[in-house]
């Protein structure tokens, strides 16, 4: 839908029950999002159009500002049926999002919610945001052991055409304590006999489950690793609370990479979303002044040298290639370590191999661009003695990259701090420091 005449024609259409179809909410927030550049008029205009059943699966899938001036356009009778139409981990988020925006308009829904929405939202709220309790959704479709198979699957069709249940992957058995004793695929549930219990037939058999205190992320890479759909999500004692289905992890996963892209960046993402340049000014300025401090170190140490410059110009047109080469062979070393931190491929049991790893892909590369750079020297200054110094500096340097682009993510690491923040100011000023005094040091060495 690319025009804003024919998103109106379709909600009229589906309103009047003339289609059963309409853009997905991504499409629909996409329009919007546009809309909301180009006209505001129509853009509060499109909102009231919006069919009450999707309303809410809208307002998740716009961006943060613009959610935010739509939630300001609703009423609080119009949100209350924007959340009740939500599954119970998409309406916990909106409801976080209205308190953001008005918190006495969040109170009026929040009270206008019945007793079992407010119930499942307020279990949700009750754990904090990077836990697993936090973005799981309470609707499950369970059984108990002594229940009938063909019992079981009449209720998950009257659950089914009343709307309370979707994506249904497994049936989750429980005791009589509501403890999670085994899960069901669907294809294994139509094969069982209709007319016995699950106890008659259930057997022993393994199934994952994560606790609802569990961190996130770890619930993140348990998706990945074993390429799963959905888990079941449990208390301190086994009982069945929730589950999180894959497209929560699919948000979790694309956040912590959005994240982590940005910190190696020196720059927060949660300010980027925001639409006042001052306070994205602020946070880059702040990065730019340490990256400031550094830069200035550097300089420090040129300046230690400037007789040997003076007395040899060729250095000062060489230098910013060993700087250069260390600084990219370091982001190198560093993208490639704190990304498989991430994804749980290097821990610290086998810290010591990726750091000889890289180590030894950056002086084996020194080794190369050591030979090509001091031939270029020699052939461009007529110097051979300049060739034999930028190529051992090359090598130092690149050493150094490979050294400290492993070590400093590791070391952040081990103080329980992310591995991205900060790498990047910490490993230019190990090159560039590192860089600049090997080379300038064996030149006043072997040149004079």
């Amino acid at each position: 839908m690319k025009h804003v005449s024919e998103i109106k024609h379709a909600f009229e259409q589906y309103l009047q029950k003339k289609t059963a179809h309409l853009p997905h909410e991504s499409e629909i927030a996409h329009l919007l999002k546009k809309v909301w550049h180009e006209n505001r008029e129509e853009f509060r205009e499109l909102l009231r159009k919006i069919p009450q059943d999707i309303r809410g699966e809208v307002l998740l899938e716009l961006p943060e500002k613009i959610k935010d001036e739509a939630i300001e356009n609703y009423s609080s009778d119009e949100l209350v049926e924007a959340v009740e139409a939500l599954q119970s981990d998409d309406a916990a988020e909106l409801i976080e999002d209205i308190v953001d925006v008005d918190e006495d308009k969040s109170e009026a829904v929040y009270e206008q919610l019945d007793e079992e929405d407010r119930e499942d939202i307020d279990k949700i709220r009750s754990y904090e945001e990077d836990q697993a309790g936090a973005w799981m959704q309470t609707e499950l479709f369970e059984a108990t052991l002594d229940e009938k198979v063909q019992d079981a699957l009449k209720r998950l069709r009257s659950l089914k055409e009343a709307g309370e249940l979707e994506n249904v992957h497994q049936l989750y058995i429980v005791n009589d304590e509501h403890r999670l004793v085994a899960t069901i695929a669907l294809e294994d549930l139509i094969l069982m006999d209709f007319e016995k219990t699950f106890r008659e037939q259930l057997k022993s058999k393994a199934f994952r489950a994560v606790q609802a205190t569990d961190d996130i992320h770890d619930v993140a890479s348990i998706f990945e690793q074993y390429d799963v759909s959905v888990l079941p999500v449990v208390d301190h004692d086994g009982r069945l609370v929730g589950r999180i289905t894959s497209d929560d992890i699919y948000d979790v996963i694309e956040e912590r990479a959005t994240e982590q892209i940005y910190n190696l960046a020196g720059v927060n993402d949660d300010v980027e979303q925001e639409e006042d340049i001052r306070a994205v000014f602020k946070n880059r300025a702040t990065w730019l002044f340490v990256n400031l401090l550094t830069a200035i170190l550097a300089s420090a140490v040129i300046g230690l040298f400037d007789d040997t410059i003076a007395a040899y110009v060729p250095l000062a047109v060489l230098m910013p290639i060993v700087a250069s080469m260390g600084g990219n062979a370091g982001t190198q070393t560093l993208t490639v370590m704190v990304r498989q931190m991430a994804l749980g491929d290097i821990d610290f049991a086998n810290a010591k191999s990726a750091l000889i790893k890289e180590i030894t892909v950056s002086v084996l590369n020194g080794l190369l661009f050591a030979v090509v750079m001091g031939v270029i020297a020699w052939g461009w200054f007529h110097q051979p003695m300049l060739g034999v110094v930028i190529g051992l500096s090359m090598i130092i340097n690149l050493f150094i990259a490979g050294f400290f682009g492993a070590a400093i993510p590791l070391m952040l690491k081990r103080l329980n701090i992310d591995p991205a923040v900060g790498s990047t100011v910490l490993l230019t000023t190990a090159t560039d420091v590192f860089g600049f005094f090997s080379f300038l040091g064996l030149a006043k060495l072997i040149l004079l």
